[in-house]
């Protein structure tokens, strides 16, 4: 079993990493098998968008009314093309404000954009992240920071975002994990919604997501926490002989102006996301 690292990390480990298994020569042809296409998809999704953002930017603005449904086919085509099950329980929600959701993997993106037109909230750090980073940028998503100087600023984004007809995402657990549990809500993010000139219109949506690992593989196969290599994760995905599943589930929203602040509001949602998922 690999060791996890000693040194200090801000994403969650509880000190229990999977066993790492050889990928072997037929892991990696399967592997190349779906990364090529993977990648045509991806990279190819995202140069079309790009151009099509340079004529829909200085017409609409904010507004994305064509591009986020590239996002959402390029999404939908990662699933079929890593042959992992997608499936959605719910409805997304049409009302204004946000959704939040637990955080397992990188695979998280693609679930929750491929049912909804959804912008994420992430950290600044992502936008230098080597692949990852180009396209959260290229999706719209909104970085933030933990500052407290930069509150208001933060504030006023979410709050153009919003009147823009954005529904915004983000993970209250603030790290991933493996997908078998879920860690307490932090309700910072929260209070921006409630500070806001929209805060009687806003709706908060709880989204629980559900992952199965293929058959015998260890039910954390599609976790991604502590310092796991981004590679050494995304190439056991592509390897497996096996795929497992992912389900969406969608709760009934909930108004924030029915809540008297942001920790009874973040509470209330956790208790909402839990509800779907059997912890181990």
């Amino acid at each position: 079993m690999k060791t996890p690292p000693k040194t200090p990390t801000t994403t969650w480990d509880d000190g229990q990493w999977p066993p790492s298994e050889p990928v072997g020569v037929f892991g990696w042809l399967r592997a190349i098998f779906r990364a090529v296409p993977l990648a045509i998809v991806t990279f190819g999704g995202l140069a079309l968008l790009l151009v099509l953002r340079l004529i829909e930017m200085p017409i609409f603005g904010l507004k994305r009314p064509v591009t986020p449904w590239i996002t959402r086919f390029v999404c939908k085509s990662a699933f079929v093309i890593l042959g992992v099950r997608h499936v959605v329980r719910g409805t997304p929600m049409t009302q204004n404000g946000a959704a939040v959701s637990n955080h397992s993997s990188w695979l998280d993106i693609f679930a929750l954009n491929a049912p909804q037109s959804i912008y994420f909230v992430s950290k600044s750090e992502v936008a230098g992240w080597p692949g990852i980073g180009w396209l959260a940028r290229a999706t719209g998503t909104v970085f933030i920071n933990r500052r407290a100087r930069d509150a208001a600023r933060q504030r006023a984004i979410f709050e153009a975002r919003l009147q823009a007809g954005h529904h915004l995402l983000f993970f209250p657990e603030g790290t991933s994990t493996d997908g078998q549990r879920i860690l307490p809500f932090k309700s910072t993010l929260f209070a921006a919604f409630f500070s806001m000139d929209l805060y009687e219109d806003l709706w908060i949506q709880p989204v629980t997501l559900i992952y199965t690992s293929p058959q015998g593989a260890d039910p954390r196969f599609y976790g991604w926490w502590g310092e796991m290599e981004f590679f050494e994760h995304l190439l056991k995905t592509l390897a497996a002989r096996h795929q497992g599943g992912v389900e969406v589930v969608y709760h009934a929203p909930l108004k924030v102006s029915d809540f008297p602040d942001r920790k009874v509001l973040a509470a209330a949602c956790e208790v909402e996301v839990r509800k779907a998922l059997p912890e181990a």
